[in-house]
């Protein structure tokens, strides 16, 4: 019995254990740095359910709670929240799904396929990681003036479609994949495109995924490309919409902590449901990396 216990517990590897007053202190400092992460976003929750009357008292804790902010948010004049929430979600997916088809097929390109100055031209698209997204407006902008797409939903989905990062990210997860997969799937009568859509993207879902999560945080949160490009009410979208929201209504603290509130929400639904892709993937791409 002593034997099959001492197999069982985890050990390690010098053999030697840390005190137990270093554990103790270890997550009380854990704890203590992630109540100081989350004190702010629990004040801007509290804050939210107040009316305007308790904003500025001390006590975090609302005497009347008020969860009707939420709806105020919605029906406010002059600012259409739900109209901000839905282009946000609709560019930032539509970002999402066009980032990882062009991602996956120019890492398939670059992991699976032989062709002349294939690494050379790999190293030159990392390259391009190494330039300021700031240097790339000006361009961009342009291009969307000549092609007569400013101020339209195209405008904000196009030129962020394609993703260095992205590319680079599959390309790992992709050289994990066997060639001989490949091989047999082309002896079987497969082209290319069969290898690619049927093959080597289904084992490709973990750095899909992670891809897409990625993508999707970093173009719902995008503010400064929007607020150049759109210029039309009903296009602008989350954190455009709550620049003229601050501007309209700073002086109503409980109904800008109920936007940020429902503005950070996705965020959060979507770190839940795929924290487990997210951590996993993070790590194995690292490994492979």
């Amino acid at each position: 019995m002593e034997a099959g216990t001492s197999t069982t517990k985890k050990q390690p590897r010098d053999g030697r254990q840390d005190p137990a007053w270093l554990r103790l202190t270890f997550h009380v400092v854990l704890m203590l740095i992630a109540l100081m992460m989350m004190t702010p976003f629990a004040w801007m929750i509290l804050t939210s359910l107040k009316p305007l009357s308790e904003v500025e008292m001390l006590n975090p804790i609302p005497t009347e709670w008020r969860f009707g902010n939420y709806m105020d948010v919605f029906t406010t004049e002059n600012i259409s929240f739900g109209k901000y929430y839905f282009n946000s979600i609709l560019v930032a997916g539509w970002v999402t799904l066009l980032t990882c088809i062009t991602s996956a097929m120019a890492a398939f390109a670059f992991a699976r396929l032989e062709w002349r100055g294939r690494d050379t031209v790999f190293k030159l698209y990392l390259a391009t990681m190494m330039v300021p997204i700031i240097v790339t407006m000006i361009p961009n902008y342009t291009i969307l003036v000549s092609m007569k797409l400013l101020d339209s939903y195209l405008g904000l989905i196009i030129p962020v479609s394609f993703s260095a990062f992205g590319t680079f990210l599959l390309r790992q997860f992709m050289l994990t994949i066997p060639p001989s997969l490949d091989e047999a799937a082309t002896i079987d009568g497969a082209n290319s495109w069969q290898v690619f859509w049927e093959l080597i993207m289904p084992l490709s879902r973990s750095g899909l995924i992670v891809l897409a999560i990625f993508t999707f945080i970093g173009n719902y949160g995008s503010f400064l490309w929007p607020l150049i490009l759109i210029k039309t009410e009903h296009l602008r979208t989350l954190p455009v919409g709550m620049l003229y929201f601050d501007t309209v209504y700073a002086q109503q603290t409980n109904l800008i902590m109920a936007a940020s509130v429902l503005n950070v929400l996705p965020m959060i639904i979507l770190f839940v449901l795929m924290q487990r892709y997210l951590v996993s993937g993070i790590q194995l791409g690292g490994v492979k990396g």
